[in-house]
């Protein structure tokens, strides 16, 4: 006859499946052993590993939401430094463009085609600070033959507002206006 018990170990395995990320390897090993075994208890493991795994996906799921989705929080301030890291790169982006070329160019979408498809530069053209799954290039508009403005647009995805995120200092050298 089947013992009815699970021993300690395979519930400490199973508390194991608790553990953000590391906890899913865990987590499958104690549904396996429970559901291998013909006890009781070897279901309820099988019940606590599948709990540990959904523990995970949930605390991920939220990390992903507020990063990625919410406005608000430490998450804009860091998606305003990336904005100012990006605005950075896509200068030397557009000006290696002039000096190619002769002008500025028209948009960033011209500019983009210009790039390698699997170039980082072409990452830096994007506004980081669109939350909500919005992709969009960067604020840009060229001014003449000789200057342009180029910004982030901010949370709110509008530009020439009050949250858009442009460059310190004076960048007329680069043909930039603020």
């Amino acid at each position: 006859m089947a013992e009815n018990k699970m021993g300690p170990g395979a519930y400490v395995i199973g508390g194991l499946s608790f553990i953000p990320l590391l906890g899913v390897v865990f987590g499958i090993i104690s549904i396996i052993w429970g559901l291998a075994s013909k006890s009781l208890g070897g279901k309820w493991l099988a019940l606590i590993g599948l709990c540990g795994i959904l523990f995970t996906c949930l605390i991920y799921g939220l990390i992903f939401y507020n990063g990625f989705m919410v406005r608000g929080g430490v998450y804009d301030e860091l998606r305003a430094e990336m904005a100012q890291e990006f605005l950075m790169s896509s200068l030397d982006v557009i000006e290696s463009y002039k000096s190619r070329n002769g002008h500025y160019p028209e948009s960033l979408e011209v500019l983009a085609e210009t790039l390698p498809a699997d170039s980082m530069q072409r990452l830096s053209l994007t506004d980081p600070t669109l939350v909500g799954g919005a992709q969009m290039l960067l604020y840009y508009e060229r001014v003449g033959e000789s200057e342009y403005r180029l910004l982030a647009r901010g949370p709110d995805g509008e530009p020439f507002t009050q949250d858009d995120i442009t460059l310190p200092g004076p960048f007329r050298g680069y043909g930039l206006t603020n």
